[in-house]
C-alpha cells in the first residue's frame, strides 16, 4: 500500500489531458450469489481509476503500470480489450445483500460517477399438505407459503400448466426483518384429475421456483334423492292407472256376470214355467161332491137345512 500511495502521488504530478468518462450501467439488479460487472469508458489519457462499493474502496487500477489492485478476492478488474486502455471493467463476484447500494467510479482529477446496485434474494416456496383425493365438483383449497425472499416475490398458480386467473386466489405478504414472507390461497372446483403448481419469482430469476401437488377426482355417488323422487312419481302414476284399469275391469266383469246371470235365469225360467203349465193342464181335477151350483134345481137341495146351499169345489194340486 505504501508503494501504491507513491504511485498515486507521483501520478498526481503528471500532466492530465482533459478527458471524460462514462459509467455503465447506471443501474443493475442481480440475484444474490451471482456476479455483476460495471464498465468505465474513458476518453483521453488517464492515470488512476478507483472503484468503491459504498464507503469501501474495492479496486484500484493504475494505467501506466497496468496494475489492478483488488481489496478482496471477491473483486476483480481488467482492461476491456487488448491494446487499448480506454475501458476498465470492474466485477463483483458472489454478490451479497451487503453489496447493495452505490457503486462509485473515480478517474483521478475528475468528479466521481455513481451507479446503483440492487441485490435480490430468492427463498423457498411450498404448497402445504400432500396430494389430495376429492369428489367431482367439490371445492378444494390450496395454501402456498414463501419464506426469505427479497423483495416481495410475485406468486402465481397454474393448473395443468395453464395459468390460473388471479381472481380465484388471494396473496398477502409481510416484512420479516430483511426478508418478505408471503401466503397465497387458491380455491378451485375439482372437475378432473389435475396438477396444481405454485410459482414464486423475482425479476432476476430466470425460472420461477415451484411447488406442486396432484388432485385426484373421483365421481360423485348417484343422487338417490332425485332418482327416488322420479321413480316414486312414475310409480304413483302407474299405480293410479292400474287402479283405474282395475276398477273398470271389475265393473265390466260384474256387468257381464249380471248379464249372463239374467240370461241364464231367463233360459232356466222359460222351460220351468212351461213345464208347470203343462203339468197343470195334464193333472185332472177332483170333483167336490158337496158342491152344487146355484142355478141347479131346488129339488137338489132336498134334505138340506134352510139357508144353506151346497157348493161343489174342484181343487187342483
Amino acid at each position: 500500500m505504501e508503494n501504491l500511495g507513491c504511485i498515486i502521488m507521483s501520478s498526481a504530478f503528471r500532466p492530465v489531458v482533459s478527458q471524460k468518462f462514462q459509467l455503465e450501467p447506471q443501474n443493475s439488479t442481480v440475484l444474490q450469489g451471482s456476479d455483476v460487472q460495471f464498465k468505465a469508458i474513458i476518453q483521453g489519457n488517464w492515470e488512476v481509476t478507483t472503484w468503491h462499493i459504498g464507503p469501501l474502496q474495492a479496486l484500484t487500477v493504475i494505467n501506466f503500470t497496468e496494475s489492478i489492485l483488488p481489496a478482496f478476492d471477491r473483486f476483480s478488474g481488467r482492461f476491456c480489450s487488448n491494446g487499448t486502455k480506454s475501458c476498465v471493467e470492474f466485477t463483483i463476484h458472489n454478490v451479497t445483500r451487503t453489496d447493495e447500494g452505490e457503486v462509485t467510479c473515480t478517474v483521478q482529477g475528475h468528479p466521481p460517477q455513481k451507479a446503483q446496485l440492487y441485490v435480490q434474494e430468492s427463498g423457498t416456496v411450498r404448497i402445504l399438505g400432500e396430494n389430495v383425493t376429492v369428489l367431482q365438483d367439490e371445492q378444494v383449497e390450496f395454501e402456498c407459503v414463501t419464506a426469505a425472499w427479497f423483495p416481495t416475490p410475485t406468486i402465481s398458480w397454474t393448473q395443468n400448466n395453464q395459468t390460473v386467473d388471479s381472481s380465484v386466489y388471494n396473496t398477502t405478504s409481510i416484512n420479516n426483518g430483511d426478508f418478505f414472507n408471503s401466503t397465497s390461497i387458491l380455491k378451485l372446483k375439482a372437475a378432473s384429475n389435475t396438477r396444481v403448481d405454485c410459482l414464486a419469482t423475482v425479476s432476476t430469476l430466470s425460472t420461477p421456483k415451484t411447488s406442486s401437488v396432484y388432485v385426484v377426482v373421483v365421481p360423485k355417488p348417484a343422487d338417490w334423492t332425485v332418482l327416488i323422487a322420479v321413480v316414486a312419481s312414475f310409480g304413483s302414476c302407474a299405480l293410479l292407472v292400474l287402479l283405474i284399469l282395475g276398477i273398470l275391469f271389475c265393473y265390466k266383469h260384474r256387468k257381464e256376470k249380471e248379464q249372463n246371470y239374467q240370461d241364464e235365469m231367463r233360459r232356466v225360467r222359460t222351460p220351468s214355467q212351461l213345464s208347470v203349465v203343462s203339468a197343470v193342464e195334464q193333472i185332472p181335477g177332483q170333483v167336490n161332491n158337496s158342491y152344487e151350483p146355484e142355478y141347479q134345481n131346488n129339488t137338489t137341495n132336498v134334505g138340506v137345512e134352510p139357508g144353506f146351499v151346497k157348493h161343489r169345489h174342484v181343487t187342483i194340486v
